[in-house]
């Protein structure tokens, strides 16, 4: 611990909070369905590339900067470039995780729902437009999401009360392994149903015609939305990491954990909609409405089993939006510790209060607040727009700018080697090279692209 500051316990507990981070609903809910609507392996092929390629080096530019700063987004910025508006860029990461906080709470309390369902009555009897019905009455009621999203966010809150080693490193040592296991045990029913063949051929056949400009940016996109970069969450964590834990080695195995979760994920999903005879293109819907549907068919014939794989995939949905949503609340609750020397437990509360009150007008928007519309959505979907396509690019924008052009390279590369082995320093100028001319370019395409 240097000073009063706690500290990751071990490089291990500092890879699995940052997998935690990365690893969310981004894995199991959209990159099934993106995979889905851009054409299965030509999407996937791309994915890995830029995986590794572009959102790998930007995620060592926030976490030098969080583990050179020493402290939360704003402070970071502030101790790195003092006297500068760069601290602006960790103010609009506190307001970016603020309100992501708040409506991604909304989603973690859906699957709290359909947990609870699934160990109930699980989904009997369910025909598709009954599915999507359920999920329907579901998200537009009034007081059943208001009271989850109120379950799940407090879970988070709490844990963050509990702090770095008693709180997110317990929880995310537990929370990590388990939630692997659980979605490995599915995978294995999910490549056992009668048709599966067709999903995974699906995932693996490249198929060349359904190739377009809108693929490259969406794999970049995909990727880049689920490895949680450009809000501050990598750098705060990154902060918390002991001098000799290298960034090098925890960058890298973070990248395999979120890449190998959202491929188990896929191989989830996309053999259970061949078997279905769905559509796997579906979209959005996939976990919601599709997937129950899925259920409901498999137990047709195999009820016991179908009713334990639906309790272990909604289990899933729950620890992965749980371990996410931690990170971005650790974000706010930090800079309110470390700028208005707040205690870490009124500071919780503080943030819980406000996400719990933004969250309940997000979750209204599905319902008796749907008729606001903002630039033609409702208040969750505007909120969810302007942090995913602006706010999150445009603060990765700014890191690795700030890493490539505004720190010197000596003090990156110490950073970046430090606690490291003979490898990182072998390819630290090929990431520096990433870092500072290829990913601004990258990242700047893919703002383009959502402007357009």
């Amino acid at each position: 611990m240097e000073g009063n500051r706690e500290q990751f316990g071990s490089k291990m507990a500092a890879v699995m909070a940052l997998a935690g981070s990365a690893v969310g609903l981004g894995n199991i809910w959209r990159f099934p369905y993106m995979v889905g609507e851009y054409g299965g392996a030509i999407f996937l092929i791309f994915y890995l590339f830029f995986s590794f390629a572009i959102s790998l080096p930007v995620f060592y530019a926030e976490a030098i900067i969080g583990k050179s700063g020493k402290k939360a987004a704003y402070g970071s910025m502030a101790a790195l470039a003092p006297g500068s508006r760069w601290k602006t860029v960790g103010e609009i990461c506190v307001i970016a995780c603020f309100i992501i906080t708040s409506y991604y709470s909304v989603v973690g309390g859906w699957s709290v729902d359909y947990l609870i369902r699934s160990c109930m009555t699980g989904f009997e009897n369910l025909s598709q437009e009954a599915a999507t019905g359920l999920f329907g009455k579901v998200s537009t009621s009034v007081w059943e999401p208001i009271i989850m999203h109120t379950v799940f966010l407090a879970l988070a809150a709490i844990i963050i009360r509990f702090g770095i080693k008693n709180g997110i490193e317990k929880f995310t040592k537990v929370a990590m392994p388990l939630l692997f296991v659980l979605m490995i045990c599915i995978m294995l029913f999910s490549l056992s149903l009668d048709g599966a063949e067709g999903g995974v051929r699906y995932m693996l056949r490249p198929d060349f015609s359904k190739f377009s400009p809108r693929t490259l940016s969406s794999a970049l996109g995909q990727s880049f939305f689920s490895m949680s970069l450009g809000v501050g969450c990598v750098l705060t964590y990154s902060s918390y990491m002991r001098k000799e834990d290298s960034l090098a080695t925890s960058g890298l195995l973070t990248s395999i954990s979120d890449l190998s979760f959202a491929l188990i994920a896929a191989f989830v999903v996309m053999p259970a909609v061949f078997s279905a005879g769905l559509e796997p293109g579906a979209g959005p819907s996939l976990v919601f409405e599709s997937l129950p549907y899925i259920f409901a068919k498999m137990g047709q014939t195999l009820p016991v089993i179908s009713r334990i794989v639906t309790i272990f995939f909604f289990l899933s949905v729950f620890f992965a939006a749980l371990t996410s949503l931690i990170s971005m609340f650790e974000v706010c609750t930090a800079h309110l510790v470390e700028e208005k020397h707040i205690k870490r437990s009124f500071a919780s509360i503080i943030v819980f209060t406000g996400s719990w009150l933004l969250g309940i007008i997000c979750s209204l928007s599905f319902g008796v607040l749907g008729e606001i519309k903002i630039f033609g959505k409702n208040i969750f979907g505007f909120l969810d727009m302007v942090t995913s396509n602006y706010l999150m690019i445009l603060g990765a924008l700014a890191f690795v700018i700030f890493v490539g052009w505004k720190m010197g390279k000596a003090e990156v590369k110490e950073k970046f080697t430090e606690g490291g082995s003979k490898l990182s320093r072998l390819t630290f100028n090929f990431i520096y090279f990433i870092i500072k001319y290829v990913a601004p370019v990258m990242i700047l395409a893919i703002f383009i692209s959502n402007l357009i």
